[in-house]
């Protein structure tokens, strides 16, 4: 594996794991919503990753260095868990019975998840960290 190509899949999980950020960010910002009706509640969304490796062959058809490798986004999901409901007649957003749909985020799992996403970040950024100095230290070899 060519040294360059480790800089390509450390890249590839800190895009994942910065849109694993947003999506708790959209969470968290959405825990709090109600709607009218169990339908039109926010469902937490949550990101489906997949892992890439590709051969590629090489020239006069010599197999190569693996091709593309890394994390890719598969979609997006949501949450299959139940939508509470609340009996808050005063409220503006009650349906004719007088009942609130709230989200079914869960906070502290969302806050899990931003810490977790944001430790693979870091574990990223430190791979790419100590591949330029491993490449700047094999470059002073030849001082």
């Amino acid at each position: 594996m060519s040294m360059f190509k480790i800089f390509d899949t450390a890249g590839s999980g800190m895009a994942a794991q910065t849109l694993r950020l947003n999506t708790v960010a959209s969470n968290l910002a959405n825990a709090d919503s109600v709607s009218s009706t169990a339908q039109g509640a926010y469902r937490a969304r949550e990101p489906l990753f997949a892992a890439v490796k590709q051969q590629v062959d090489g020239q006069f058809g010599v197999a190569a260095d693996a091709g593309a490798t890394g994390v890719k986004v598969d979609g997006i999901t949501e949450s299959q868990a139940a939508i509470p409901s609340r009996y808050e007649p005063g409220n503006p957003m009650a349906d004719a019975s007088g009942y609130v749909y709230g989200s079914n985020v869960n906070p502290v799992d969302e806050l899990v998840n931003m810490i977790s996403a944001s430790r693979s970040y870091q574990n990223n950024v430190e791979v790419m960290n100590t591949t330029k100095q491993l490449m700047v230290k094999t470059l002073d070899l030849g001082k």
